[in-house]
């Protein structure tokens, strides 16, 4: 894998969204597509050749490989790897996602650009959601990456009857438009099969996202599909898989395989183990709402310690106890005591809580602080630009529970016994009733082991078995009948109807 390392070529990969296919990987992908009987492989980001080569493993020149590719500094690569002018012949510089070619293929392989939205133009974003609207016939969420319209590119130049083998960032099953986007995908093509990677058989090692591999005909929709997890990186099993024509079961103690219904593939998230059974008729958001913590637009001004605080001379009175960061809640239940030691070890719990007053009527010293984050340009920050006054900070109740929605193994609830808020660190959960007899029975819920195996159906997933859950997404946690019965909660829910966030 071609990926360097040092914090300016990450940077630069991060841009350009580079991260090389290995081998092992790239010879399945392209087998597989040149099931269809193609003469001609398409890879529309050539990236340094991992597919070509393979395909020239494969095929040798027989095959004619055709591709796109927008950084001259990859195509180099591509050639120091060992591939001649005249494999590169067919390969155009020119970027894929805007100027697709005119002419379909039958073997399609993928290792799209991951690029974030919030690193694309504003002209190309205009340009790839009015291509997706234009297809699909609804719009994609402005959340979504690259790699998705890369998708439905690829998907678009596939002829009838061709294969696209396409690996990708798992959020692309469970992002917020994966619901748009699949609903379209499985009305009109044929998905073969998803295969997935353990932590440890990672096709990117080092790099903090989850891939997984589709591969997908221009054919009628079957029910259902193979879903495949690779336990061990490396090696042939997965190309031998391909060739035997993807039988259900294998030989190879390196892959798991499970025949799955495309309902519940869909439902549950293409990139997650399968659902085994539905025992849950409620979710989170039938007894509590969930909001984000507070954003700042600046921490370093609004955010403090104690000892910082003293040393202005602003009075204790305009502050609130607040969570800066997720590592500082270790102990469930967080106890005002806790927060005592935060505040002993020099740690910031002090959040500048401001609202309408003038500024003429507040203390002199706290006057004479906010003229410094003028002097420094704070009121015209994205975010603090949009308040008036700009030091007005958002307000939350303390909740009776935190959410940390972001880790390995952190991801968890927790139980806070405080009166702090918390930033965006942690999740703010509200329950419906705030009775001290529910938040108990709650607590019993949230933190059984059945209602956290859960957290999986609902969040995104990211390298080395991470896990983000978004507000929108925990409210869809489902909670199973079992637990909430043992609560004595399961007659307690609001009548509500919920859909699983994939």
């Amino acid at each position: 894998m071609l990926v360097p390392s040092g914090g300016a070529k990450r940077e630069a990969l991060r841009v350009n969204g580079q991260f090389w296919t290995p081998d092992w990987v790239a010879d399945a992908m392209v087998a597989y597509a040149l099931q269809s009987g193609s003469d001609i492989l398409f890879d529309p980001g050539v990236g340094a050749g991992a597919f070509l080569r393979a395909g020239r493993r494969l095929r040798g020149t027989r095959l004619q490989l055709r591709g796109r590719e927008i950084d001259p500094a990859a195509l180099v690569a591509a050639s120091d790897s060992g591939l001649s002018p005249e494999d590169m012949a067919g390969v155009e510089l020119r970027d894929f996602a805007l100027h697709p070619p005119n002419e379909k293929f039958n073997a399609v392989v993928a290792n799209p650009p991951y690029v974030r939205h919030h690193r694309l133009s504003e002209a190309a974003k205009r340009s790839l959601h009015s291509f997706a609207r234009d297809l699909i016939g609804r719009s994609i969420d402005g959340r979504a990456g690259l790699h998705v319209f890369f998708l439905l590119r690829c998907l678009n130049v596939l002829a009838p009857g061709g294969r696209l083998a396409f690996i990708v960032s798992a959020d692309i099953c469970e992002g917020v438009y994966a619901r748009t986007l699949w609903s379209w995908i499985a009305s009109r093509f044929c998905l073969d099969a998803v295969v997935t990677f353990a932590p440890e058989a990672t096709p990117f090692p080092g790099v903090d996202t989850n891939a997984v591999l589709l591969l997908v005909r221009h054919d009628a929709p079957q029910k259902d599909f193979a879903w495949v997890r690779v336990a061990t990186a490396g090696g042939d099993s997965l190309t031998q898989w391909v060739n035997s024509g993807l039988p259900n079961a294998s030989k190879f103690s390196s892959l798991e395989i499970t025949r799955r219904t495309a309902e519940e593939g869909f439902a549950t998230g293409l990139s997650r183990a399968p659902v085994e059974s539905d025992t849950a008729r409620h979710c989170l958001g039938d007894f509590a709402r969930v909001m984000r913590g507070i954003a700042t637009g600046q921490n370093e001004f609004f955010f403090m310690t104690a000892k910082r605080a003293e040393e202005l001379e602003i009075p204790k009175r305009y502050f609130v106890p607040a969570i800066g960061r997720m590592r500082d809640v270790q102990t469930e239940p967080f106890t005002t005591d806790d927060l005592r030691e935060l505040e002993a070890a020099n740690r910031p719990t002090r959040l500048l809580s401001l609202g309408d007053e003038p500024r003429d009527q507040l203390p002199v010293a706290l006057q004479r602080y906010l003229q410094t984050g003028k002097e420094a340009n704070i009121p015209a920050c994205t975010l603090i630009a949009t308040r008036k006054p700009w030091y007005r900070m958002e307000r939350r109740t303390p909740p009776p529970f935190f959410f940390a929605y972001l880790g390995r193994r952190a991801v968890r609830f927790i139980r806070n016994q405080t009166e702090a808020v918390p930033l965006t660190c942690l999740l703010c959960i509200y329950p419906f009733d705030s009775s001290a007899d529910n938040l108990e029975r709650l607590w019993q819920v949230f933190s059984d082991p059945r209602t956290l195996a859960n957290l999986r159906l609902v969040g995104k997933s990211y390298g080395d078995g991470a896990l983000k859950v978004e507000p929108r997404s925990l409210q869809q946690l489902q909670l199973p009948d079992e637990v909430l019965l043992e609560a004595g909660l399961l007659s307690r829910a609001r009548p509500k109807q919920h859909e699983l966030g994939f």
